[in-house]
């Protein structure tokens, strides 16, 4: 920032992003609709190719919102509900559970029982072969929703109270009105996209230690377009409350400080790496003690 005070023009809300968004959101709810009288083996396929790719696309305009970059630092209640608003189509309550610990995330990165990004001793130990970690691949949502209430948990807030209230009406209209198929086509494309698909290869790129000594990589791929641009992961996480709209012109302005770093090209290949290289796996985190888990 002292050599490029440019930068901080670009922090602040993005105007763009309630809009797309909203879009994302409603094209779901119409994808219900006609999603209702397939068969059940079409209710799949357009889950992950289709519905599950929008899906994981709003989980990550969530992440995006839990900076506050909707409708900026100012307005931090109108950035939690359109969070609660933008995780409907995930079909389960998430948006505020995310916020809650997506912050020690950033103020404790690799923290051992605070950032609950990092796979726990048993996942390291037991998903060590290719099959293994390709199974912890499918299984991903699962750990990624259940290891914060074994790494870290922390009481109940309001607001995922209200989250879940929320969500679970919406749920019982879409039943009500189209049966079950769409709440399947929602809930599915969700857990289906988070496990064994290019778009969640940023789950291990972001982090995973691909070459020692370099624990945040960046993506400059073409995935970033439906992504939010989470794969400039460096970029993020230097200048946090910079939306992902405005994360390529970090890089830009900032070149010498990011061309030289490691960075990603493929998460399909990051995911291939990952499964079959021996050296890398649930354990290749960098892991530190700190002081609030001292204390603690």
């Amino acid at each position: 920032l002292a050599k490029y005070p440019e930068i901080k023009t670009l922090m602040g809300p993005d105007p763009h992003l309630k809009w797309i968004v909203s879009g994302m959101v409603f094209m779901q709810f119409l994808a219900c609709y006609l999603v209702k009288d397939l068969s059940w083996k079409w209710i799949f396929f357009w889950a992950y190719g289709f519905g599950g790719c929008i899906n994981h696309s709003l989980t990550l305009a969530i992440h995006d919102i839990s900076h506050n970059v909707a409708f900026g630092n100012k307005q931090a209640k109108w950035n939690r509900w359109f969070a609660v608003f933008a995780n409907l189509p995930v079909g389960i309550p998430y948006s505020a559970s995310f916020k809650k610990y997506h912050i020690d995330h950033h103020r404790y990165l690799g923290g051992d029982s605070l950032d609950v990004d990092i796979p726990t001793d048993f996942e390291g130990w037991f998903f060590c072969t290719p099959l293994r970690k390709l199974l912890w691949l499918f299984l991903q949502p699962l750990f990624y929703s259940l290891r914060p209430l074994y790494v870290n948990p922390k009481a109940i807030t309001r607001m995922e109270i209200f989250n879940a209230l929320v969500q679970f009406s919406i749920d019982l209209i879409i039943y009500y009105l189209w049966g079950l198929k769409p709440i399947i086509y929602l809930i599915a494309g969700t857990i289906l996209c988070m496990g064994v698909h290019p778009i969640s290869g940023h789950f291990i790129a972001e982090h995973y230690m691909f070459l020692k000594g370099y624990e945040t990589y960046s993506y400059y791929g073409p995935l970033n377009w439906l992504t939010f641009n989470v794969g400039y992961h460096m970029e993020h996480h230097d200048f946090p409350s910079i939306p992902g709209c405005r994360l390529p012109m970090v890089k830009k302005i900032a070149a010498e400080y990011y061309d030289n770093l490691p960075h990603h090209q493929s998460w399909i290949r990051v995911l291939w790496d990952f499964v079959f290289d021996d050296a890398i796996g649930p354990y290749s985190r960098v892991k530190r003690l700190c002081k609030l888990a001292k204390e603690s």
